[in-house]
């Protein structure tokens, strides 16, 4: 009888643990390829750099664009010198230049003196990364200030007429990137894609991740400050995913669909933000201190690292440029090349044994994705002189790479130990380090964003009768990439009155960009705080403002407005 009861006990566990198992999800071999790259590099190459600007405003002359030394060449081997597996190339940005020759446009390399209008970027560049054995992404932005499709418009034209043939010329323009230089491995719709363009991406980019759009499979991290959440969740619900905007503030350690997060970052961003280049600029260069910092909360937190590269007028990475990449990749090999010792295993528990007592201060732990991300907390611990377990690091999310560090600290063995997870935890690699380097770079550039009062009310400021629309000037606030939360706080009420307190809201609308931008703002529920999103960033002085209807609950109260941007 006790032997039928534990059989029966074992086939309960056993199917209990593949119910669970069926309810992970997976991710695809293109998320699970990507996410091993850990570092791509971003190329922005564009007019504006002959312009002196951020953005084209189509203000130089396309017959004098002529980048003479350009050499795919030497993008990759730059690529390679700070170990990214990845190039991705901004083929056309919203002034809508094209560096491929094409007949959808006039606008483009074809119409320039370079190589007699015969150059083609992007085949150059298709053929470096072959030669160095890279693999190619693509941003063809889905919109072309030509066709009143600008900066945020996700290709929708301000001329509704114009809307038709606009989409025949960005279905061209996409099927040719991706059929004339594949394999593409990575497709961006910089701000989502509102082009119909789901069957092309079906048809020829079945093996590529999509950032944004209504096929997106990973999502921008939401900022462009190169920093992850922690935790850092692959899983998001379908309907946010489906908004094809969704960012790592949606992430859900319950989701049901698998699409991690890709953090981008200029590489000009110190003190400043620039993603094309500008003369004089060296000083905006991130130093290895600070990159070194971004590389602990991107790919240490398990995201993948897009960071930038800027190519001259010559059309070259700038010497100075060359030498960051280069001195940011041996720093990296300095750190993690040679772990004191390493693991892996399918248990809630593993231990490195060092042999002797020995000085350490980091440990990379990953997971073996292919079943799904599965823990959930982690602790890990050292065995001291006096062969008393001690903590030394404690976390949730692991993923692809999760970097702990802490203070040097002499131990004989390590100890990682499962304390949650989803299903059996299945860890590729337990590995540990004493790294030399000042671990003060990595709490380095942590500006926590505080809350700024911008406008507050009275207890009579608003009637419980009517609507009274409320109009908040944004613009000296929402001044980077990123999302800001817009709190109304009750600070004081008649609490006497046993009645709702508090405001409601309805009809509001965020202008931005220069027009009224409806997919910039969400409230969240249940709250009284309105999410903006900038995700674009423009040189030009167009005001962010919110407009809101407000009357107050039947409770008079007093509070203030504030806002705040959010910061992982």
């Amino acid at each position: 009888m006790k032997w039928g009861y534990v059989i029966l006990l074992g086939i309960f566990i056993s199917l209990s643990l593949k119910a669970q198992n069926s309810n992970i999800p997976l991710p695809s071999q293109a998320q699970l390829k990507w996410q091993q790259y850990e570092q791509i590099m971003f190329v922005h190459l564009s007019p504006a750099i002959w312009q002196g600007r951020e953005y084209d405003n189509h203000s130089y002359p396309i017959s004098r664009i002529n980048p003479k030394q350009l050499n795919t060449d030497q993008w990759c081997e730059v690529a390679k010198s700070w170990n990214a597996k990845m190039i991705l190339f901004v083929a056309k940005h919203a002034g809508g230049f094209c560096w491929w020759q094409t007949n959808t446009s006039d606008y483009g390399i074809k119409n320039t003196p370079w190589r007699n209008g015969k150059g083609d970027v992007l085949k150059d560049l298709s053929a470096s990364c072959k030669k160095y054995g890279l693999d190619l992404g693509i941003y063809v932005y889905p919109g072309d200030e030509h066709w009143g499709a600008g900066i945020g418009s996700g290709g929708k034209t301000e001329d509704p007429s114009k809307q038709e043939a606009y989409n025949k010329i960005y279905r061209q323009q996409l099927t040719e990137v991706l059929t004339q230089y594949g394999p593409i491995k990575e497709v961006w719709f910089d701000g989502n894609c509102h082009v119909p363009v789901n069957d092309i991406l079906e048809k020829y980019a079945s093996d590529a991740v999509i950032l944004q759009s209504k096929k997106a499979n990973i999502r921008w991290v939401g900022n462009e400050d190169g920093i992850a959440p922690d935790p850092n969740w692959y899983t998001v619900n379908k309907k946010d995913l489906d908004t094809g905007v969704s960012t790592a503030l949606h992430s859900d350690i319950n989701g049901d669909c698998y699409a991690p997060v890709e953090v981008d970052v200029p590489m000009l961003k110190n003190q400043g933000h620039k993603w094309f280049w500008a003369s004089n600029t060296d000083h905006l260069l991130l130093s290895v201190e600070q990159l070194m910092n971004l590389y602990y909360k991107s790919v240490g937190r398990g995201s993948v690292l897009l960071l930038n590269s800027t190519p001259d007028t010559t059309g070259l990475i700038p010497t100075s440029h060359v030498k960051r990449y280069a001195e940011f990749g041996k720093e990296i090999k300095k750190r993690f090349d040679h772990p004191i010792k390493k693991t892996s295993g399918n248990t809630q528990e593993l231990i490195l044994d060092l042999g002797k007592s020995t000085v350490v201060n980091h440990c990379i732990l990953q997971e073996q994705l292919e079943k799904g991300q599965r823990v959930t907390s982690y602790k890990i611990e050292g065995l001291d002189k006096n062969n008393k377990w001690i903590l030394l690091s404690k976390g949730t999310s692991i993923g692809n790479k999760k970097i702990d560090y802490f203070q040097n600290t002499l131990v004989k063995k390590v100890r990682l130990q499962i304390l949650a997870s989803k299903s059996a935890p299945q860890i590729r690699n337990f590995a540990v380090y004493h790294v030399e380097s000042d671990l003060s770079d990595i709490t380095a550039m942590n500006n926590m964003a505080k809350p700024v009062v911008i406008s507050s009310w009275g207890n009579s400021t608003y009637s419980e009768e009517s609507w009274i629309e409320l109009t908040l000037d944004l613009t000296p606030y929402v001044n980077n990439i990123g999302h800001y939360d817009i709190s109304f706080n009750v600070l004081a009420y008649d609490y006497t009155n046993k009645q709702p307190t508090g405001l409601q809201f309805k009809d509001w609308k965020l202008e931005m960009y220069g027009k009224e931008f409806p997919e910039g703002i969400t409230k969240l529920d249940g709250k009284s705080v309105f999410r903006i999103t900038r995700s674009q960033q423009t040189l030009d002085e167009y005001p962010t403002r919110l407009r809101v209807k407000v009357k107050r609950n039947p409770t008079k109260s007093a509070g203030e407005v504030t806002i705040q941007r959010i910061v992982y």
